[in-house]
């Protein structure tokens, strides 16, 4: 049961009435030809794409989950995902916005978002697959030789072959610079790598015949810590030097998680003794490497979670016109059935209005920032590369917190939608909670993001970063203020605005003193830094909305009552966080751990 439809109407209105990408494309010689037509194009034919093919195997992969064959190390995915892989790579999905110098079709990030969001609402244990291999072309892509480039690229880029990160190890999660695995230097520059990883995504799989594992190890002499740490392209297949394939690599998968969630895709024990690899980059800078891939897994979190938060809202939609209970508390509004639709109780209203807030804030969001990545990489001006860097770097780890924070929210929201059945696996709806979940954990739990967003983003360089956001929110404030329609957006703007500035150096001095207040901050912290983002997005939607709402088009209507929904029930979630961040950490540290 259940459906998918991609949302094209509001993905257009973020994509060309927000963002006004094709003027903004315009401004980068490498995408100035990509037109709305294009843009629209891709978005239609994704959208069948995830409809027809990966939606209807969401709910039996789940149900059916991977396989592991433990004589040979295979592992089988669920019935259909190796066939809708098929389907993809006939597409030329995976190579939509890889370098045409490796076969890839060179079109901006901002599109392929757009697309993943699809992709993870219709399947996001599937997507998992073809979304960690972009992370490892883009690692290579920066890191990776000339000869490494030209062997796997193509590769990766075509989708023939897949790819993975392999970083956590049993005994460590975030904290790398603990691992252990071993590579030995070999005499014709390969390593023999010799270790165990646990937690990889798509380790294993049978939908392409060869996968390419970076994995982070050790060189003999190396420092401790994470200063001493290398990454390695580890093939299961060692590749003959025309691209075919040669003998089996040391690398296996020992077993598969039993996991609460994304059951269709295999997340995997992987084992290796004395596998063959190659180094990327230099000795010892193995994260440095490794983070351009963390980076983009980090932003593809967030749009897992945004891709589950549009498909719970959507779902929850149809079940509360469909259902009927009790009679509405302002008089009866079907009087020609039993009970009313359960659409007409306010409460429902709000857990309806929340997903959708939530789907609507977040893909604006998110497709500004893979804009910005786009301008990061390709605009002419350094001036404007650099800003475009700031606000990536600034902004990344509320995508992946905040959002995946959301998502959680929503698809409970969601289920409780469907009362009693939401608990039914049948209904579909608690299958995304369970997916969900994983979101807030992995490629950095929202924690460790909220650290990186107070303690390294914001206040090792004394806010510089945050007042460049800041400005643009300040001057988007001055330029409407004496717009008395838009006040209602404006005022809790601008004054959200004022108390992130004071929030900020509060924390900072107190920081001066005792460093576990940043620790004890820094949750509360990110999360109303990521309602100061969406306030910034929703004021400017709703000022669209505004302009149109009497063009007869209903969308601008819809648009304006959910950023009205968004600054009267979800933005005062602020004020509680806010007084969170400044009570301190003595609350928290008080105790000894024993009386816990």
């Amino acid at each position: 049961m259940g459906q998918y439809v991609a949302p094209v109407r509001d993905m257009q209105f973020v994509l060309h009435e927000l963002l006004q990408v094709e003027n903004e494309l315009k401004q980068l010689p490498k995408h100035a030809e990509v037109d709305a037509d294009i843009i629209n194009q891709v978005l239609e034919e994704g959208g069948k794409f995830t409809s027809d093919i990966l939606f209807p195997l969401n709910r039996t992969g789940d149900h059916e989950g991977c396989r592991l064959n433990q004589e040979t190390h295979e592992v089988t995915t669920p019935k259909g995902f190796k066939e809708a892989y098929r389907q993809y790579i006939e597409a030329g999905w995976p190579s939509l916005s890889a370098d045409p110098e490796y076969g890839g079709q060179g079109l901006p990030v901002v599109l392929n978002n757009a697309f993943y969001e699809m992709l993870n609402s219709s399947n996001q244990a599937w997507t998992m697959y073809p979304g960690l291999s972009h992370g490892a072309y883009e690692c290579l892509h920066e890191h990776g030789t000339d000869e490494q480039k030209a062997l796997y690229l193509p590769k990766l880029v075509s989708g023939e072959w897949t790819g993975t990160m392999c970083l956590t190890e049993a005994h460590c999660g975030t904290d790398l610079g603990m691992l252990r695995s071993k590579a030995e230097p070999q005499e014709d520059g390969s390593y023999k790598i010799t270790g165990g990883k646990i937690f990889i995504s798509a380790g294993e799989h049978d939908m392409v015949e060869n996968i390419i594992h970076l994995v982070l190890a050790r060189l003999p002499d190396a420092p401790a810590g994470t200063k001493g740490i290398s990454l390695f392209l580890v093939p299961k297949f060692l590749p003959n030097a025309d691209g075919s394939l040669g003998a089996r690599n040391s690398i296996f998968c020992g077993a598969i998680e039993e996991k609460m969630g994304i059951h269709g895709n295999a997340t995997c024990q992987i084992n290796m003794d004395g596998a063959t690899g190659w180094l990327i980059g230099q000795p010892n800078k193995g994260l440095n490497a490794m983070f351009v891939m963390m980076n983009a897994a980090r932003l593809g979190v967030g749009m897992q979670s945004l891709g589950l938060t549009e498909v719970a809202y959507q779902n929850a939609l149809v079940y509360a016109k469909d259902r009927l209970q009790m009679r509405s508390l302002s008089g009866v509004k079907a009087p020609d059935k039993p009970a009313d639709p359960i659409i007409v109780h306010p409460d429902v209203r709000r857990m309806l209005l929340t997903a959708k807030a939530f789907a609507e804030g977040g893909r604006a969001f998110s497709y500004y920032i893979a804009l910005m990545i786009d301008r990061e990489l390709n605009h002419p001006d350094e001036e404007v590369r650099k800003d475009a860097a700031d606000q990536v770097a600034l902004l990344t780890p509320i995508i992946k917190a905040f959002l995946t924070d959301n998502g959680w929210i929503a698809t409970s929201e969601a289920m409780q939608v469907y009362g009693g059945h939401g608990f039914i696996a049948e209904w579909g709806m608690e299958q995304y909670v369970r997916d969900s979940r994983i979101n807030m954990i992995y490629e950095g739990t929202n924690t460790i993001q909220s650290l990186d967003l107070l303690g390294r983003k914001v206040l090792m360089d004394n806010g510089a970063k945050l007042r460049k956001f800041g400005a643009q929110v300040q001057a988007f404030v001055e330029e409407n203020g004496s717009d008395e329609a838009m006040s209602e957006f404006i005022t809790p703007l601008a004054d959200l605005g004022d108390k992130v500035t004071k929030l900020t150096m509060e924390i900072g001095m107190k920081a001066f003193q005792n460093q576990d207040e940043v620790g004890a901050a820094a949750v509360p912290y990110l999360r109303v830094a990521g309602h100061l983002v969406f306030a910034y997005f929703f004021a400017r939607m709703a000022k669209i909305a505004l302009e149109k709402q009497d063009s007869g088009d209903s969308f601008y209507k819809s648009k304006l009552g959910t950023a009205r929904f968004y600054f009267a029930r979800l933005l005062p979630e602020t004020a509680m966080l806010i007084r969170q961040a400044r009570s301190g950490s003595a609350s928290l540290m008080a105790l000894d751990a024993d009386l816990i």
